[in-house]
């Protein structure tokens, strides 16, 4: 399931405002909520122990838009750290209770895409899907029965081969890039198109596709 910038799932640090004390550690901007996925950005205050007793009952990706350093512990385990780096992207499935602290010295900005179910029919295919027509932009870093997750990437002036996006996507930009700045996330739908960087600087981005 995991590829490049994808950390171990046994690591990732969850996080839910379920208490006062967590409710001070995180703050929640809504970005949007659809039929399949809420997402919002976590933005985790430093040194502040996020506290959820109950866990949380969806499965969830992350992708962190900030470099830094988290602990986790869940029940009686051992604790677990964790460094990460922007753009670094990762997977937790339901979890029982857990603490977890951002240890740097910085708040930490994590995009969270908590998914609401399980696709119920196969995912549709394509013979234009981007990661098989144009392996050197559409790179997949993670899939399972709910997302599948791509990284793009295009030097100045690239275009992309002709593909077809057939599921719904959160995209959102690594860096600033035409049409975009970086931080940005939006919601894209089904399309068949090519893709250019019509700048002189690289444009990474991150989509996450919505099984």
């Amino acid at each position: 399931m995991t590829q490049r910038n994808v950390l171990r799932s046994t690591l990732f640090i969850v996080f839910a405002a379920v208490s006062s004390a967590a409710a001070q550690s995180v703050i929640e901007k809504e970005k949007f909520d659809v039929e399949k996925a809420r997402v919002y950005e976590a933005t985790v205050q430093p040194h502040r122990p996020v506290r959820a007793p109950n866990g949380h009952i969806r499965n969830r990706l992350f992708i962190y838009m900030d470099d830094g350093v988290m602990t986790r512990r869940e029940g009686n385990d051992p604790i677990q750290t964790i460094a990460f780096h922007r753009g670094d992207v990762g997977w937790i499935p339901a979890s029982s209770g857990y603490v977890s602290e951002n240890t740097t010295d910085r708040p930490i900005r994590i995009l969270m895409v908590d998914l609401k179910s399980t696709s119920s029919s196969p995912t549709p295919v394509t013979s234009l899907d981007p990661a098989s027509v144009d392996p050197r932009h559409y790179t997949v870093l993670l899939e399972n029965d709910q997302v599948r997750v791509l990284r793009i990437h295009f030097e100045p002036h690239e275009t992309s081969a002709r593909h077809e996006h057939i599921l719904n996507r959160v995209v959102f930009l690594l860096n600033d890039q035409t049409g975009g700045k970086a931080d940005d996330v939006r919601m894209a739908g089904a399309a068949t198109h090519t893709e250019e960087n019509a700048s002189g600087q690289p444009a990474d981005r991150i989509a996450v596709e919505l099984k």
